[in-house]
């Protein structure tokens, strides 16, 4: 069991820092400050708030309930933002959140996974809690890239294909450097 506890905390890690957040950075850099925070409608979300929203979100699942940080976070104020954030500081707080998380998952036990804790007032499991920060953001990344892709109209090129398995662009890059 701690075998596959700790593959599977591995794999968390990896998606959250060498996967998402390499997506969501370049993302970022194709827009401007004005694309980041358009939303379609007032019920909608810009992207500047999906990025307040996943730092607020996976520090709070992963650095406070699983880490046992104090709880700072003020989840209405993610999403009510409408001054503009810069997106460099919107990454810089995104990556620096992500750090804290992939500290925490990096000394968790896996003997722990299917311990309880108490989340956003929900009974999980670490092992709960873990996946769900993962599916969450990789939902939130999603809708980040298909906002890019419709300001940007283009395709993203995320993965190199030309050795015939996919390889994502920013590991292909460093490798011929």
């Amino acid at each position: 069991m701690n075998e596959v506890g700790q593959a599977f905390i591995s794999e968390a890690r990896s998606l959250l820092l060498t996967d998402y957040l390499p997506k969501i950075e370049q993302c970022d850099a194709l827009l401007s400050d004005e694309q980041i925070w358009w939303r379609a409608n007032p019920e909608s979300n810009s992207i500047g708030n999906l990025l307040l929203h996943l730092s607020g979100n996976v520090r709070q699942w992963i650095v406070v309930g699983l880490g046992g940080s104090p709880d700072q976070r003020d989840r209405d104020a993610e999403f009510a933002q409408r001054e503009v954030v810069p997106r460099d500081e919107l990454i810089r707080g995104l990556r620096q959140t992500l750090n804290e998380v992939d500290a925490t998952l990096a000394t968790f036990d896996a003997k722990r996974l299917l311990e309880r804790f108490t989340i956003q007032k929900s009974d999980v499991s670490a092992l709960a809690a873990i996946f769900h920060v993962v599916e969450h953001f990789s939902m939130h990344t999603g809708q980040i890239i298909m906002l890019t892709k419709m300001f940007a109209a283009s395709d993203l090129e995320f993965y190199d294909f030309k050795d015939g398995a996919p390889i994502h662009a920013w590991k292909s890059a460093s490798s011929r450097e």
